[in-house]
């Protein structure tokens, strides 16, 4: 059994070599990664079949931050698929289902951590390997062994790929949510769980026109990818000495629990640490201060969050370009064109409230949008007599800059990655899998890829089954517009997949598809917009982290066939919780989610479902013909010029000063950060981009090696017990009787941040 070590180059003479990244020119990640300079130093020796010379190529076409972190041997005899790796998947995929389920209903909330699985199901996984009997079980049609040996690596890797696919939030959660929380249309169970099933297997199929653009190139590194692979050859001791190695772990349950015990008090007890609104401490009766330094419902200036909710491990996931980027959009958006627009009243800031999400009549009430539908079809008398659909002047922008992103994405991939597509295109027209020579393919060589055919079987049964839903259930789309969805769809997934595989940062074209959709189908029920949506938008943001997963198992030399199947069997066992969290959390939190009252954390907004039927209706029901009819819709039509205009801006300037890198500020991810919605919690960014300095600057530049070390091992810990904390807290105080916090000086009844105005405004 090959011992994984990697490199004979131990931890010290890399640092030596590398301790600048800058040595490297891989390390500062590129905007479009593109031809890489000599490595300077010394290269790692690798043992493997390879002559020396080609091992030395092999490892430095490894970007530098990938050899840190993965290792460049294989022991393809290791165990995969067994009772342990079926047993221990099913558990956290059922776990998983329920706390992501819950979290998509919530403002703030860390996902579903894979590092708590990581985490957990190696010490489980452990614990088998030493209890159950080497026992053979023979069910006639096959034998299996309960135990067959130590527990391995790649089963380790398997068991977290199948909860990463089963337990995060679906697809079809949207319609499903939708039609129940606003229109009280409950889906039968059988038709909503066979429709979560086949718009999320749709991002299969989107997911296999990428593979071979995104996957196997060394350039795209996919950062989440690497950081749950650091956390794997942490716990078996694989990066560093036995002694480092035991630091780590110490380090990682001492956060984990910090965190958990921590998160009980802005999540639940003591939720003033939630929000730390400076300004209001010195003034909390002044509206203008409330509304400048409020940081749940105002612009969070000077405010800061103890909770981790609100930051999470993205400061320490995401490049340090890439959250400057994120913070200077939030800065222009909420903390210069709110108040421009608020005190000035321009584009009309003071008719409607400018930090809602909430539909508008001209008056300043809000709309009855179920209204607007008979039967679900566009009635067009109760339109006129109550006018268009207004919103805040906040949500305008964020059209706007919807409509800048997806434009932007497409020019920006031509721009700065036509030379790389065209050549991946070149090999495909050739019949060849890839023509990347660096370790890691060359290791994954030896196992069979999945075939098209799989791909293209399971897209036909999920085309089948839409088709059959939309004209037996009330999804209220034409079916040829489905058709559309799926085209527009499977040409999105490359252009921003490149974005997501070097950023980590997934774009939003949600705004794009719904206006798509608004001019192909006007006067349609909401419902229907978000069908087409689902299928335009949404099933490549799943293909996003199916590749991201698949990814993973590149780093960790896992079958590929093995990695496809595992992810398929946790959709089979996470849909159906979903489905079930779902309709529990729709029970039991209804007045929140639909606004008849207001949660005092604002966290139970329902802000996602809330925001997905308002463009539902906006463009499918109202339609865009109606909708820019009115003088204040009209600036929206120039975000299309700006998407345009800014990436050629942006690549002018780089040719003509290479070395100011201009190529790192990305329009496309600006754009979208523009688009982000901060009218409930503002209380983070700002938290986050003090913390992002510190971890993917400062400690990344100045303290490489200790980077190295605890960089993803903190992220990692930090979110497992914030997922763990929130949990504890719906389980103990919301999942029979609910049990609430009594008011008192932290947890006041009328502001928990203590930013109370006049009682005016």
């Amino acid at each position: 059994m090959s011992t994984n070590t990697g490199s004979t180059l131990d931890h010290n003479e890399k640092s030596q070599h590398f301790q600048n990244p800058e040595d490297d020119p891989v390390a500062p990640v590129p905007h479009y990664p593109g031809e890489k300079s000599e490595v300077k130093g010394e290269l790692e020796n690798d043992a493997g079949s390879l002559e020396d010379e080609e091992v030395e190529e092999s490892i430095r076409l490894v970007p530098k931050i990938v050899r840190e972190l993965v290792s460049m041997d294989d022991d393809p005899t290791l165990p995969t698929v067994t009772f342990r790796y079926f047993l221990l998947s099913f558990i956290f995929i059922a776990l998983g289902a329920v706390i992501s389920q819950i979290a998509w209903f919530r403002t703030t909330s860390a996902s579903y951590s894979m590092f708590f699985v990581q985490i957990m199901s190696f010490w489980l996984g452990n614990f088998l390997a030493r209890v159950l009997p080497a026992k053979e079980i023979n069910l006639y049609f096959f034998k299996f062994n309960l135990n067959p040996g130590p527990f391995s690596i790649k089963e380790h890797v398997l068991i977290t790929l199948a909860a990463s696919a089963g337990a995060t939030s679906n697809l079809g959660e949207i319609i499903v949510s939708v039609k129940d929380i606003f229109y009280h249309e409950q889906m039968h169970p059988i038709a909503a769980i066979f429709l979560m099933w086949a718009t999320i297997w749709t991002g299969y199929s989107f997911a296999a026109i990428g593979r071979s653009f995104l996957l196997y190139d060394p350039d795209l590194i996919w950062p989440s990818a690497l950081m749950q692979t650091a956390l794997y050859r942490t716990l078996r001791g694989e990066n560093h000495s036995l002694d480092i190695s035991k630091k780590q772990i110490r380090v990682f349950w001492y956060v984990l629990i910090g965190v958990f015990f921590w998160s009980f008090l802005p999540e639940y007890a003591f939720p003033f640490t939630s929000s730390l609104a400076i300004l209001c401490w010195f003034a909390p009766r002044n509206d203008t201060i409330k509304f400048v330094g409020s940081g749940l419902g105002g612009m969070g200036v000077l405010n800061f969050t103890l909770s981790w909710s609100n930051v999470t491990s993205s400061i320490m996931v995401s490049p340090w370009w890439t959250q400057v980027i994120s913070f200077v959009a939030f800065v222009v958006s909420v903390w210069v064109l709110v108040p421009i627009s608020y005190f000035t009243g321009v584009w009309n800031g003071r008719q409607f409230p400018i930090m809602s999400n909430r539909l508008f009549m001209a008056n300043g009430t809000r709309y009855p949008f179920r209204d607007l539908t008979i039967g679900g079809h566009f009635n067009e008398t109760r339109f006129d007599e109550l006018g268009n659909v207004y919103m805040s002047t906040y949500n305008l922008w964020g059209i706007f800059f919807g409509y800048a992103t997806f434009l932007s994405a497409f020019v920006q991939i031509f721009l700065f990655g036509r030379k790389k597509i065209w050549s991946t295109i070149q090999l495909l027209r050739q019949k060849k899998r890839h023509g990347f020579k660096d370790r890691l393919n060359v290791l994954m060589a030896q196992y069979d890829e999945v075939p098209m055919w799989w791909y293209v079987v399971l897209f036909l049964c999920c085309f089948t089954t839409m088709i059959i839903l939309i004209f037996t259930q009330d999804l209220y789309l034409p079916w040829w517009t489905y058709v559309v969805g799926v085209v527009l769809g499977a040409l999105t997934v490359v252009p921003m997949g490149f974005i997501y595989a070097v950023s980590a940062y997934q774009v939003s074209t949600g705004t794009w598809n719904e206006l798509i959709y608004g001019y192909m189908a006007p006067g349609t029920h909401p419902v229907g917009s978000l069908v087409y949506r689902v299928v335009a938008g949404q099933c490549w943001y799943r293909a996003q982290s199916i590749l991201q997963d698949q990814k993973i198992g590149h780093y960790m030399k896992i079958s590929p066939r093995a990695t496809f199947l595992s992810q398929l069997w946790g959709n089979l066992i996470g849909v159906p919780i979903n489905y079930a969290v779902i309709r529990w959390v729709i029970d039991t939190k209804r007045p929140y989610l639909d606004g008849t009252e207001n949660d005092p954390l604002k966290q139970w907004t329902g802000q996602a479902p809330q925001s997905y039927l308002n463009q539902g209706i906006q463009y499918g029901t109202v339609g865009p013909t109606r909708l820019f009819q009115d003088a204040i819709y009209g600036p929206l039509r120039w975000g299309f010029l700006l998407g345009v205009a800014a990436p050629v801006f942006i690549y002018l300037l780089h040719k003509r000063f290479p070395r100011a890198k201009f190529n790192l500020w990305h329009s496309t991810i600006f754009f979208s950060c523009m688009e982000n919605f901060y009218g409930n919690v503002s209380t983070g960014p700002l938290s986050s981009f003090i913390g992002g300095f510190f971890c993917m600057f400062y400690f990344y530049r100045y303290k490489h090696a200790f980077w190295v070390k605890y960089n993803y091992i903190v992220g990692a810990a930090a979110d497992t017990g914030l997922s763990l904390a929130i949990l504890a807290i719906f389980i103990i105080f919301g999942s029979g009787k609910i049990i609430e916090m009594p008011n008192w000086w932290g947890n006041n009844a009328d502001s928990v941040e203590r930013c109370f105005g006049s009682g005016d405004a």
